[in-house]
């Protein structure tokens, strides 16, 4: 009988198999998310690469890692695989993706306001840099060091 893995487990162990063989096809592994929304569980990677993800290399991960998450058979319930691109505004969840957003747009919401910045929650601008913890974010001109424990979500922002 399989014991009940939590979602970080299922997401290390899957990670752990799985980033090479999709680093083999050619593509890196931006995010990987099991969640559950509603009744349904999903195993999600999010792949990307310097020339962009297109449909068809969605389908060539999804049938690559597929069999060999049948393999590995690291989730006990029923789920749905979903291979898709980061697209423009991609959501930055790990350090090393807000080290590789520096130069980017980007839009911070805070779990508070800072005391530099009373009154909103809410921060966009071009991300200058991250290390040690914080984020310098360029707002209009304006420097802002923000640390990273302040931000409950990131993502980049794409002006269309």
């Amino acid at each position: 009988m399989k014991r009940n893995k939590s979602s970080k487990n299922i997401v290390s162990t899957v990670s752990e198999a799985l980033t090479p063989v999709i680093n083999e096809l050619g593509y890196d592994v931006w995010d990987i998310e099991y969640v559950k929304e509603g009744a349904d569980f999903y195993l999600r990677f999010t792949i990307d690469n310097e020339n962009g993800i297109t449909i068809d290399d969605c389908e060539k991960v999804h049938r690559t890692i597929d069999p060999l998450l049948d393999e590995l058979d690291p989730i006990e319930d029923a789920y749905n695989l979903q291979v898709s691109s980061p697209g423009l505004e991609r959501d930055i969840r790990q350090d090393w993706h807000f080290e590789a957003c520096v130069g980017d747009k980007v839009e911070l919401r805070l779990f508070a306001p800072l005391e530099s910045i009373p009154g909103t929650k809410t921060l966009v601008g071009i991300l200058e840099a991250f290390a040690d913890g914080e984020i310098t974010l360029n707002r209009d001109g304006t420097e802002v060091k923000i640390p990273r424990s302040a931000v409950s979500k990131a993502k980049t922002v794409y002006d269309f």
